[in-house]
Formats: structure tokens, sequence, C-alpha cells
């Protein structure tokens, strides 16, 4: 066959396509697992460093059965669903649902005997999503970490939000105000407490630059929390009546 008829050149690079497309096809599949594997422990890793346990991908299996010690899987109610798996549970895909149809993953971790309360989180920031993990001490309204991600805000800017400086600037803060009324974490550009120093004014400084970020931040903590709010009342309920 002339190598330099057209021909040629379509079979060739037709070959070409369909070696390099099975090659990645077949790395791909390979790869699967080990890729799940990975997501699972930064999943891990991200609920365990809410409750102050910092660990490597390695580790945070262990770690995260030996303090991690239910995982409740809540409908609208506060009601739990047995059936349902909650660490599988996806909040992208949940929030597709209407709200009497999502259900509200929740991770309750005790550390040397005391309690703390995980709750995943999902909203929206400038440019994509955005999601973490807020910890409640045992008295349900006390911070204990916070951890956030993004897909796609900007360097420097909204992209601040995974910087350990301003997750801690959560840590200590208040969900609910003295009238047991949610208000969740105002991040605020215009707060008079920039050093955070005041933990129960309900509000973190702002990142300069970032406004929509930090609100996307302030709206997704104060609209998942309220989802847990039947369950949590119930608890302290419970907990009254044992005492």
């Amino acid at each position: 066959m002339n190598r330099d008829s057209n021909l040629y050149t379509f079979i060739f690079a037709t070959i070409m396509v369909l070696v390099v497309a099975s090659a990645l096809a077949f790395t791909a599949t390979s790869l699967k697992d080990l890729q799940a594997s990975n997501v699972r422990k930064e999943k891990m890793q991200n609920i365990l460093a809410t409750i102050g346990i910092e660990t490597d991908r390695e580790k945070a299996e262990t770690l995260y059965n030996k303090y991690i010690v239910e995982e409740l899987s809540l409908i609208s109610g506060g009601k739990i669903d047995s059936n349902s798996n909650a660490f599988e549970l996806e909040l992208n895909n949940e929030l597709k649902k209407p709200i009497a149809e999502q259900h509200f993953p929740l991770y309750v971790a005790n550390v040397e005997g005391v309690k703390s309360y995980v709750v995943p989180l999902r909203g929206s920031g400038l440019w994509n999503a955005i999601w973490g993990y807020i910890a409640l001490k045992e008295d349900k309204n006390t911070i204990q970490g916070a951890v956030f991600d993004h897909v796609g805000e900007t360097a420097g800017l909204g992209a601040e939000i995974t910087q350990q400086w301003f997750q801690n600037r959560f840590v200590g803060e208040k969900v609910f105000d003295e009238a047991g009324n949610l208000v969740g974490i105002n991040v605020s550009k215009t707060n008079n407490d920039p050093k955070d120093l005041d933990k129960d004014d309900h509000e973190v400084d702002a990142i300069s630059g970032a406004t929509i970020t930090g609100d996307g931040v302030t709206d997704m903590i104060k609209e998942r929390l309220q989802h847990y709010l039947p369950y949590l009342k119930s608890a302290d309920e419970s907990l009254a009546s044992n005492q």
C-alpha cells in the first residue's frame, strides 16, 4: 500500500486511535478499584480530621473504625433508615431528590469517651460545588472541627476554604443562639472579631475577595444542619429521660 496515500493515512490513524483507546480503557479498568479505595480512605480522613484525628491514607480505615462508632442514615423527621448505608450515600445525588426523599448521613464519633457528631455538607461556591464536614461536640452546638473542599474555586481566593487557617476559625463557634434557634455560622466580611476570639457571635472572618464562596459556606452549613434538627432534638430528649 502506498504510504503517501490518503487511504494509508486514514487506516493508520484509525488503528492508532483504537490502540490508544484500548490502552486507556484497560488502564482505567485496572485502576478502578484502587481509585475507589483512595476516595473511600480520603473520605475517612476528612471525617476524622473534624474530630481532631489526623492520619495518612494508609491508617485512615483503622482509625476510622476505632473512633467512628455509628454511621446513621437519617430520613425526613430524624428517623433512622437501617436499610441504607450512610457511608455510601453521595450528597450530590441526594440533593437532586425532593427533601422528603433525601437521606442525611450522620457519623457519631467517640474519642476517649467523648461523643461528637459529624455532618456532611454540600453547597455551591462561585464556580462550582463546594462541600465538607462539620463536627459538633457532645452539646450538639459547639463546632469541634470543620473541613471544606471545592471543585474549581479561584486559587488564592475561594480556594482558600481548604486551608487549615480558615477551617480553624470555625472551631469553638456555636451554631445555635441562646434561645436554641439554629443560626449557623456566618462567613462575614464585616466581622468585628477578625481574630475569632468571640465564639458566641456565630461569625468568622471572610476571605478577602471571596465573598460568594464565603456565602456558599454560610448557606450550606445552615441548610444541611436544619435537616438534622429532629434527630438531634430527639437524642437530647432520650438522654434526658434516661437521667
